[in-house]
């Protein structure tokens, strides 16, 4: 009879892992993970399409660290750093890890949103390159590991809006009428109107708020949609022309619309740091710990770094000539053609208050 059983539940297994259709990488792991924690559950927060989720031949990041674990990973999704902020300051739901971008972090570290993170539990964390460690917003490596950088440039189809001009303008010009995008989060938003005006994206002048939020209105008239993750569909099947969106994002549409292209606008733009972080609303903290000593582990990071498209701040993965996007020019652009770059900063509230106010108006309008 055990026979019988053993026979059924090892046929009941293989069936499971098949009707899924991934298999296990074979993977040679730099740190070293036990089981102690089996039989627990981590709650990720992430963006969407940040992690390799075995499509097309990649590796099931989650379904690794599970595999290896005993760690059962509950995976849900945002699509910006503010619904990510609202959905943890409700408290209605309890998170383990988030991966907020740099202003962000200031942000839940000035509200005292974030745990501090036990670097001595993470192995890998020597992988990290030494530019993306003392950031303005963590400068002493106390609530966050770099994930993922980026910056911000301007996708467009020259199939059916020709060659633009290398600027922000692009974005307000009349022949893109009904064909042109835009961010639908305030600080994407409003920095595309800042660099046009040259100011500071973390201006402290409620005027230049102002007066940003007007040119954006005066653009709505050449606007097709605000979008975040639905830039997407609209870019690659060619239902938009032209809009701005992270780096990263570009490469991965281009690989289902060859006839995009992509430009850093001559203004300057966004440079941006997205972080793991530990919520200070924490319920596993220890397995906290070890989802980001695996994230760092150099074929786990190398397979994000392929799925995410962004550039990688993990030395392992930069330096392997096999990585796809290995010295991608847009990702890792030579110094003389570096574009003018300036971080977001967390925002003095009143400020945040007046700009976000003026964002509900922009939208509005």
């Amino acid at each position: 009879m055990k026979k019988i059983i053993a026979i059924f539940l090892t046929f009941l297994i293989f069936s499971l892992c098949c009707s899924c259709g991934y298999e296990y990488a074979d993977i040679e792991y730099r740190a070293k993970f036990d089981r102690s924690l089996a039989g627990t559950e981590l709650n990720v927060y992430n963006w969407g399409e940040y992690v390799s989720d075995g499509s097309d031949d990649t590796i099931d990041v989650n379904r690794e660290f599970e595999k290896m674990t005993g760690i059962k990973v509950n995976y849900s999704t945002y699509e910006s750093n503010e619904t990510m902020y609202s959905q943890l300051k409700s408290g209605g739901v309890s998170y383990d890890i988030i991966i907020p971008s740099d202003y962000m972090i200031e942000r839940l570290i000035n509200e005292n949103m974030l745990k501090k993170i036990d670097l001595n539990k993470i192995s890998n964390f020597d992988l990290i390159d030494n530019q993306y460690k003392n950031l303005f917003f963590d400068k002493n490596n106390e609530y966050s590991v770099t994930y993922n950088v980026g910056m911000v440039g301007i996708i467009y189809n020259p199939t059916i809006v020709g060659e633009p001009e290398h600027s922000w303008k692009t974005l307000w010009d009349k022949k893109y009428k009904d064909m042109s995008l835009n961010f639908s989060n305030p600080r994407d938003g409003f920095m595309t109107a800042q660099m046009i005006l040259g100011y500071s994206l973390n201006s402290t002048k409620m005027s230049e708020w102002k007066e940003a939020a007007e040119l954006l209105k005066k653009g709505k008239s050449v606007l097709q949609s605000y979008v975040m993750d639905e830039i997407y569909g609209k870019m690659e099947t060619g239902e938009a022309g032209i809009g701005p969106y992270y780096a990263g994002d570009y490469l991965t549409m281009l690989e289902t619309n060859s006839d995009l292209k992509f430009f850093y606008p001559n203004e300057g733009t966004n440079i941006f740091v997205d972080s793991v972080c530990i919520p200070s609303s924490v319920k596993n903290y220890e397995a906290a710990l070890m989802y980001i000593n695996f994230l760092l582990d150099p074929e786990i990071a190398l397979a994000n770094a392929e799925y995410i498209g962004y550039a990688s701040p993990n030395i392992s993965v930069v330096n392997n000539k096999d990585y796809y996007y290995y010295g991608n020019p847009i990702l890792y652009p030579k110094n003389e053609d570096m574009p003018y770059t300036e971080y977001y900063h967390d925002i003095d509230p009143k400020i945040r208050s007046y700009y976000e106010n003026l964002w509900i108006d922009v939208k509005l309008y």
